[in-house]
């Protein structure tokens, strides 16, 4: 399952970890954001382990949607190292956000 990512544990989490994480910053009232859910299960799954896959809703933790400059959501973020090496903004394929993990892992 997808981690849940907030204000307050997103440095430990995110920043601090030593896997590349993959941030998905949704809502519940977007569309786009809720069909790309399944998907960002699925990737938690499946590399559960290797990669850090979680979601940051917006409407809870603003501060981190300023912070990282999400103006349009369902936007995914790669994080590693503490910087964002990658985004995918809108809802995509899953083998694109693969293709995206394999680059950074």
């Amino acid at each position: 399952m997808a981690a849940v990512f907030t204000d307050a544990n997103f440095e430990t989490e995110v920043l601090n970890g030593d896997k590349l994480s993959v941030i998905d910053f949704w809502a519940p009232w977007c569309g786009p954001c809720l069909a790309l859910g399944p998907t960002i299960e699925a990737l938690a799954k499946d590399y559960d382990g290797k990669v850090n896959v979680g979601k940051v809703n917006v409407d809870e933790n603003p501060n981190l949607s300023i912070n990282y400059g999400v103006t349009s959501i369902p936007c995914v973020l790669f994080i590693k190292g503490g910087q964002v090496v990658d985004k995918q903004v809108g809802a995509a394929p899953r083998n694109v956000f693969e293709k995206k993990i394999q680059q950074h892992m």
